[in-house]
């Protein structure tokens, strides 16, 4: 009966500690207002265009507990079929955004294209408030889809940079930027958070297998716009 006891101590001793512990991490996440997707939708870059690219940062951002915030995912869009280009950097609000922890990666749109904004790899956290796998991690997991240029605009001209305005998993290419700012050169495309690189692969250049090849997962940065 002793030891029976002095387990039921410890559990309860242990169980207190993760009920002190939870608001506070709760509360953390609350105030989230960036975050890099923990996964995609599993499609490679067809995310259901930008409507369904949206959804999968509404569904993690509620599932962390800041789902009563607008979500949007940092995504350019290029003219087609009548309709104009997207812009990223007009979709995700003004500002100022901060990680899961409340550290502030920018204040505003301005300072996220420019060269002072704090996105590192040990600040571009999930929404979970976890560190992904970048450069030199197995797998590596840095490439996020952006389809923007380095100032945050759309792609002009012919050249495909968004997977058919993120809606193949087969033929065309994505633009993509490295979270951790690291690449296989010292140069500024390889340390662009945004506009690094474009995919490729055997499968065309946006299933989920080609994304995976040049050291990617299918990720997005996602925004809270209000």
């Amino acid at each position: 009966m002793i030891r029976i006891e002095r387990s039921m101590t410890i559990s309860g001793v242990a169980l207190a500690m993760v009920l002190l512990a939870a608001p506070s991490a709760l509360a953390q996440s609350a105030d989230m207002t960036f975050f890099v997707t923990s996964n995609g939708p599993g499609k490679g870059a067809d995310l259901g265009g930008l409507e369904g690219a949206d959804a999968q940062c509404q569904k993690l951002a509620q599932a962390a507990g800041a789902g009563t915030k607008t979500w949007r995912a940092y995504l350019s869009t290029q003219a087609a079929d009548g309709k104009p280009a997207i812009n990223a950097k007009d979709r995700i609000g003004k500002g100022p955004w901060q990680n899961a922890k409340g550290t502030v990666i920018a204040k505003d749109v301005a300072e996220l294209h420019g060269a002072t904004n704090n996105l590192t790899k040990q600040t571009a956290l999930s929404e979970k408030g976890e560190v992904i796998n970048g450069a030199g991690d197995q797998p590596n997991r840095h490439d996020i889809l952006t389809g923007s240029q380095p100032d945050g605009t759309a792609f002009a001209g012919p050249d495909d940079r968004t997977c058919k305005n993120w809606t193949s998993s087969t033929q065309g290419a994505a633009m993509v930027g490295h979270f951790d700012r690291r690449g296989l050169r010292d140069d500024e495309p390889s340390k662009s958070w945004n506009s690094s690189h474009p995919s490729r692969g055997p499968d065309g250049g946006c299933s989920q297998a080609d994304l995976k090849t040049t050291g990617g997962d299918g990720l997005l940065y996602c925004f809270a716009a209000n």
